[in-house]
């Protein structure tokens, strides 16, 4: 009588599902993530301010990078915020000057001092006093159009930890669920004499710093290029990074105790353009065969790429310690299927993968006191008769999210078969929590 264990494979999806590498569907490779971006024109948005009455007597004009004119302004890195503000001034308005101003903010709450200035730019688009110094109309009269080209800096230099330190700008920020956002501002004030009250127009806008990565492996830009499998850790050493051996332990249908070896692999550089994926690879070890064939179904690991957003809450804190807080959440999970290119050694088995990520996912940035990171965590294994003994995750590395793709490589493919296509984390049902952490002054 034939006592070895039966065979596992669990699939989270109906209908037959493949048994081993071998029975995999045939599939054509997809280059879907390869496309080039098509260059979009410039589009208008137009702000009107009206007086009293409900009549229109001024407009602030901005020509972005925005999907329409009725989305919100979006500038990418090295574009100046263009546009142009146009007033209707009758006799006698005392108009003294009118000054644009970009002003970026990070806000952690509610209170004055959670609002905190890391950018302000200001820039006079008509003054009387310059107008007089150099003999110009020092009143203004009629329709006046004043165009305006405002360049946005790649870094701001701001205090942290008592130091004048040189940070990108952030990218713009703002959930409804998280506390803490990153907002953009533009604004037109037109100021008259002291018994006059000014107006102002001001509208928010989005930014986008350009994270390029650096390029992949030359065996992975030809398999790119070549629209073929991608070598694994063994052919191509420099295209991947592997993780450290961690030891998953628990017991197997509450009978016997078990251990696991699992090794998790990313491609190199551990930086990914949003909007492509993060290729993975996972190695699964032990002497246990039944927990080796549970472990090793596509279904089984979950692997997610969590962001955490950590910000500083200074209102709330004490004068030698500074209140930090940090949302976590997971918001796409891996895909896995058998690796075609798995030995055959009867304890060992490798998992090919991938992490297919948002196109609008924020990308990773650090600024004073706030700043949005993220992480590949395997933190469980969805296996039935296997209880572990911990219920910490199992593995976890840092990777980078970055804006645009590498230069001079081909763009990543998603290699991902049909039938085990992604199973992202839905936004509305996203795994959200926060801690609180203290820190001294001078972090």
């Amino acid at each position: 009588m034939d006592a070895s264990p039966p065979r596992y494979r669990r699939f989270s999806r109906p209908g037959p599902a493949p048994q081993s590498a071998a029975d995999l569907p045939a599939y054509t490779r997809r280059n879907t993530l390869a496309q080039p971006v098509a260059h979009r024109e410039p589009v208008e948005h137009v702000y009107p301010l009206a007086d009293g009455k409900g009549r229109p007597w001024a407009s602030m004009t901005l020509r972005s990078s925005a999907k329409s004119g009725k989305s919100v302004p979006t500038f990418y890195e090295k574009e100046h915020i263009n546009g142009s503000f146009q007033l209707s001034a009758e006799k006698g308005d005392s108009i003294q000057s009118i000054i644009a101003t970009v002003t970026g903010r990070i806000v952690t709450g509610s209170s004055v001092d959670d609002t905190y200035t890391f950018h302000t730019q200001s820039v006079p688009l008509w003054s009387k006093a310059d107008s007089r110094a150099s003999g110009a109309a020092t009143k203004l009269l009629g329709i006046c159009v004043f165009p305006f080209s405002i360049p946005m800096p790649k870094a701001v230099s701001i205090k942290d930890g008592g130091r004048d330190t040189l940070f990108r700008l952030p990218e713009t920020f703002l959930e409804r669920h998280t506390r803490a956002s990153v907002s953009y501002e533009i604004s037109i004030t037109v100021s008259r004499g002291k018994l006059r009250t000014d107006s102002q127009i001001k509208t928010r806008f989005g930014y986008i710093p350009t994270i390029r990565p650096d390029p992949p492996s030359l065996l992975r830009q030809l398999a790119y290029r070549e629209n073929s499998l991608l070598p694994g850790p063994a052919v191509d050493p420099a295209g991947w990074s592997t993780s450290s051996t961690a030891v998953v332990s628990g017991t197997v249908f509450k009978t016997r105790q078990a251990n696991v070896h699992c090794m998790l692999s990313l491609a190199n550089p551990l930086s990914y353009t949003r909007g492509t994926v993060i290729p993975c690879r996972l190695t699964l070890e032990s002497n246990d065969t039944q927990a080796l064939d549970m472990f090793s179904a596509p279904s089984a690991p979950i692997a997610t790429l969590r962001r955490c957003v950590r910000y500083q809450n200074p209102s709330t804190s004490s004068k030698r310690e500074v209140d930090w807080m940090e949302s976590f959440e997971d918001v796409c999970r891996a895909v896995w299927w058998p690796a075609p290119d798995q030995n055959d050694a009867p304890y060992s088995r490798c998992l090919e993968g991938e992490i297919k990520l948002p196109k609008d996912l924020t990308s990773t940035s650090s600024i004073g006191r706030f700043g949005i990171s993220y992480t590949v965590v395997v933190s469980s294994f969805d296996t039935v008769g296997f209880s572990p003994s911990s219920s910490q995750p199992v593995l976890v590395e840092p990777v980078t999210i970055a804006t645009t793709h590498a230069r001079d490589s081909p763009r990543p493919n998603a290699y991902s078969p049909p039938a085990y296509a992604p199973l992202p984390v839905p936004r509305q049902h996203h795994d959200f929590y926060a801690v609180q952490a203290t820190a001294r002054m001078g972090r």
